[in-house]
């Protein structure tokens, strides 16, 4: 089945894609949640107007975009502290939420579901996170768990 996202899916596309997806999947998911629509030949029509109309929109968005990714680049690595056992293992995990906030710290917000750690992060040490800011900027986020 093929069906335009009217927006952003993790691991299937962005808002404006044409995909392909299984019957069930576009039918008694992504269509009643208002995801997606039928990728039908005026709805196609359709998509084409609009694109033609935001691209100099989307040119703005991608340029803040590449802006934060710069004020986050120049941060540098962050320093998050947590609760750990004298082994060095945390009690909990860190996870986006705690990086978000250490930025907000910093001075640069961003979305924490925009963030993505790729291991858990259960020991002190020094990891890398990844900063989805557009579907054409990713910015790495260096970070490093201190005991509290």
């Amino acid at each position: 089945m093929e069906i335009i996202l009217l927006e952003d899916v993790i691991n299937l596309g962005y808002k404006g894609d044409v995909v392909n997806v299984k019957d069930g999947y576009g039918r008694n998911y992504l269509i009643p949640q208002k995801k997606a629509v039928i990728a039908s030949e005026s709805a196609k029509k359709v998509l084409a107007e609009d694109q033609k109309q935001r691209a100099h929109k989307l040119e703005a968005i991608k340029n803040e975009a590449i802006e934060l990714g710069e004020k986050i680049t120049e941060v540098g690595s962050l320093t998050i502290g947590a609760k750990t056992s004298s082994t060095g293992k945390i009690f909990g995990a860190v996870g986006p939420i705690q990086i978000a906030e250490a930025l907000e710290k910093a001075g640069v917000t961003v979305d924490r579901k925009q963030i993505e750690i790729k291991s858990q992060v259960k020991e002190v040490g020094t990891y890398t996170a990844s900063a989805k800011l557009h579907k054409e900027v990713t910015v790495e986020i260096p970070f490093e768990v201190v005991s509290e």
